[in-house]
């Protein structure tokens, strides 16, 4: 029985057109969505950001909040900020004379919080 399993398995894979069939299904990525995956990959490959996200993570935090968590100068802290909400990964809302921060995607997140699994598994 698995003989003829296996003749008739070979008998379709060697058909004229079954490989060329398969190869037709391949799919290719757009430059602009391969670009885009490749800067948020960029914005996650700095200790500074990546931080940054995690604390984002567990509560809302203004500049200063975060340097004083990171141990980093509010200038530091607004520069890294500057390039996470140019790719739409943070967001911040005024609160009085300040501006509160959070993460703006849910998807680089979980992205983000499977890379520290990744990373603490033993």
């Amino acid at each position: 029985m698995f003989k003829l399993i296996y003749e008739q398995l070979f008998i379709y894979l060697t058909k004229p057109g079954v490989v060329a069939m398969e190869q037709d299904t391949v799919h290719f990525l757009d430059e602009e969505v391969v670009e885009e995956v490749a800067r948020t990959f960029k914005a996650l490959a700095d200790p500074t950001r990546v931080k940054i996200l995690y604390l984002l993570t567990q509560k809302e935090c203004s500049v200063g909040n975060i340097a004083e968590h990171l141990n980093l100068t509010q200038s530091a802290v607004s520069h890294q900020l500057s390039f996470l909400k140019n790719l739409r990964l943070v967001k911040s809302r005024r609160e009085g004379q300040s501006l509160i921060y959070t993460y703006d995607d849910e998807h680089v997140i979980e992205l983000l919080k499977q890379m520290i699994e990744h990373a603490t598994h033993d």
